[in-house]
Formats: C-alpha cells, structure tokens, sequence
C-alpha cells in the first residue's frame, strides 16, 4: 500500500508543479501569451467543449469510486486496483486542469481561468494520504 500511495502521492505534486510551471513560463514572458485571442470561433468551441469537460471531470473523479464495480473492485484488489483507478482519477482532473491552464494563457480568456480553479479545488478532496488509501480500499 505504500508504494500505491508513493506513486499516486508522485503524479498529484507533479501535475500540481506542471500547472504551475505553464503559469510561470507563461508569466515570465518566456512563452507568449493570447496567441489566438483574435480567434473568436475557436475559442467560443472551446470553450463550450472545456466546460461540459470540466465539470463531467470534476464530477466523474469526486464520484468514481462510489460505482460499484470500481468499490467491488478497490476492496478485493486493495494496493493493485487502488493503483489503477487512483491514477486514473488523478489523470481525469489534471489533464482538464492542464489544459484549462494552457488555453487560458493562449486565449487570455477568464472563463479557462475560472473552469482551472474549480479542477484545483477539486484536487484536496482526492489528496492521496495513507489514511485516504486504506479507507477507500476497505468495504
């Protein structure tokens, strides 16, 4: 069980630090921002997209553990099928998260901003202690 917690306990700090990396990058100037904050068509599709996105993912990640063939199966596997959905319930906030970031410095429009905050606060509630992991893999 620890080694499961390591691994998850590694990809959520450094989808945390590659977040925050693309605003570093992107606020020193290092990268350009509003690239294609003319493009008003692309934007407004991505916009709608990221949002059904952003909020089937927040609420798809909160949730996923409570279907009851992922339960049924964190309880019998423990460590190897914490492993599994653990990983991909960090994935399905921070990919989002990524890109809510990168769109937002490429457009420069708040609403990305916004549809990253509520991926950042989703991100406490899956924080992955060892208290977390053992809980979520008992009946």
């Amino acid at each position: 069980m620890k080694e499961t917690k390591k691994l998850l306990m590694t990809i959520y700090v450094a989808g945390i630090v590659l977040a925050l990396a693309i605003v570093c990058l992107y606020e020193t100037n290092v990268l350009e921002a509003g690239l294609l904050a003319t493009d008003k068509q692309s934007e407004f599709l991505l916009t709608f997209l990221m949002e059904l996105m952003t909020l089937g993912c927040a609420f798809l990640a909160l949730r996923l553990f409570k279907f009851e063939k992922i339960h049924q199966e964190l309880t019998t596997g423990k460590a190897v099928a914490l492993r599994k959905w653990g990983v991909l319930r960090l994935l399905i906030l921070l990919v989002p998260l990524w890109a809510d970031t990168l769109l937002y410095y490429i457009y420069m429009n708040p609403t990305f901003g916004y549809l990253g905050i509520i991926l950042a606060l989703c991100l406490p509630f899956v924080y992955p202690s060892m208290n977390r992991c053992e809980a979520e893999t008992e009946a």
